[in-house]
C-alpha cells in the first residue's frame, strides 16, 4: 500500500519508455527536446503545486506513499510532474507519426477561443476558490500566448492529442482520487466531479500539457528539425 503512488508513477511511465525505441516512431530520438521544457514547466506547476498543499487545497494519504517528502511534497507527486508530461509527449508524437491529418485552422482557433472564453468566465465567477481561479486563470495566459501571440501551428495536433490523452488521464486520474491517494478540498474548488476527478483537473492537465508540448516544439525547432 505504501508505494501505489510510485506504482502508478512507475506504470504511466514504463510503456511509453519502453515503446519510444519502436523503429517507426523513434521517439528515443525526441527525449534531448523533452528535459529543457519539462523542467522548466516542472518549477512553475510545482510551485503551485506545494501553495496548493500549505493552503489546503488537496493533501496526500499517508496511507499509500512512500513518506519521502520534499518542501511539503510526497516524491511520488514530484515524479508525477515528469512521467504525465513525458508519457502525453509520447502520444502527442505517435499521433504526429500516424494520424497525417490535424485539425484545420480556423476550427482550432475557434476551439481556443471557447477555452478562452470559458476560462476568463469561470475564473471570475469562481474566483474565491483557489483551485479553480489558478487553473483558467494560467489555462487562459497560456492558451493567449500559443494561440494569440505565437499562433503555434502545432496547436491543432495538440487539442487531438489531449482527447487520446484523456483515456489515460481517467485511468490515472482515476485511482489517485478513488483510491484514495490524493483528496480535494471540495471549498477550494467547484465541488463538481467526473466520476471522483474534480472538473478542474482536465484543465489543469491540459495547462500542464500545453506548456510542456510548447517547450517540446520550441527547442525541436530552434535545432532546425520540423515538427
Amino acid at each position: 500500500m505504501k508505494y501505489t503512488y510510485l506504482l502508478i508513477n512507475f506504470l504511466t511511465i514504463i510503456f511509453p519508455i519502453a515503446l519510444s525505441f519502436d523503429k517507426r516512431v523513434q521517439f528515443y530520438k525526441s527525449w534531448r527536446f523533452i528535459w529543457p521544457g519539462m523542467i522548466i514547466t516542472g518549477f512553475v506547476f510545482l510551485f503551485w503545486d506545494v501553495l496548493f498543499t500549505v493552503k489546503g487545497v488537496w493533501f496526500f494519504n499517508n496511507d499509500y506513499i512512500a513518506g519521502i517528502r520534499i518542501l511539503q511534497l510526497p516524491l511520488e507527486e514530484i515524479l508525477f510532474f515528469l512521467t504525465v508530461p513525458f508519457s502525453c509527449i509520447f502520444i502527442y508524437e505517435c499521433l504526429n507519426y500516424y494520424l497525417k491529418w490535424q485539425l484545420p485552422a480556423q476550427v482550432t482557433k475557434w476551439i481556443s477561443v471557447t477555452l478562452l472564453l470559458v476560462s476568463l468566465i469561470l475564473a471570475s465567477a469562481y474566483s474565491h476558490r483557489l483551485y479553480t481561479l489558478v487553473t483558467f486563470t494560467l489555462l487562459y495566459a497560456l492558451l493567449g500566448v500559443i494561440q494569440l501571440v505565437f499562433k503555434a501551428k502545432w496547436l491543432g495536433k495538440f487539442y487531438i492529442a489531449y482527447l487520446v490523452s484523456l483515456v489515460p488521464f481517467y485511468i490515472v486520474n482515476g485511482a489517485l482520487t478513488s483510491i484514495p491517494i490524493v483528496l480535494y478540498n471540495n471549498q477550494q474548488n467547484m465541488a463538481f466531479r467526473v466520476g471522483t476527478i474534480p472538473f478542474e483537473d482536465h484543465f489543469y492537465s491540459m495547462a500542464l500539457l500545453l506548456m510542456n508540448v510548447g517547450f517540446f516544439e520550441y527547442f525541436r525547432t530552434k535545432s532546425g528539425i520540423k515538427s
